[in-house]
């Protein structure tokens, strides 16, 4: 490959990483901007108030009251092959750039020194 071509392809790469990234960055400041997370909260709170009034309706109607029928929502487990993959992948990857890192630091540092 010539070095003119290894220049583009790395611009190219680097062009779609920085739009991957700002596009990210753009929806996460939009769901802020918006109040998204203020209204899930908002949500939570109110559904927790209803089961309140709910718990004390039902304590005053003299019904078996148990804490499981006014739990919020349960955990939910959203792991997937593919993000048990993608966790494996990123840890793989981390692991080569800490590795580099490293070994670039080592090379300077013997560099300043020898």
């Amino acid at each position: 490959m010539k070095t003119e071509e290894k220049k583009k392809w790395a611009s190219k790469i680097f062009w779609k990483i920085f739009l991957a990234f700002f596009i990210a960055f753009f929806a996460l400041y939009v769901s802020e901007a918006t109040g998204y997370y203020e209204f899930e909260q908002h949500k939570k709170v109110t559904l927790t108030q209803d089961k309140i009034k709910q718990f004390e309706e039902d304590v005053a109607a003299g019904k078996h009251v148990d804490i499981k029928d006014y739990m919020g929502d349960r955990e939910i487990n959203y792991q997937t092959k593919m993000s048990d993959i993608g966790f494996r992948l990123s840890e793989q990857i981390g692991q080569y750039v800490q590795d580099g890192l490293e070994a670039t630091f080592m090379f300077l540092n013997e560099m300043i020194e020898g």
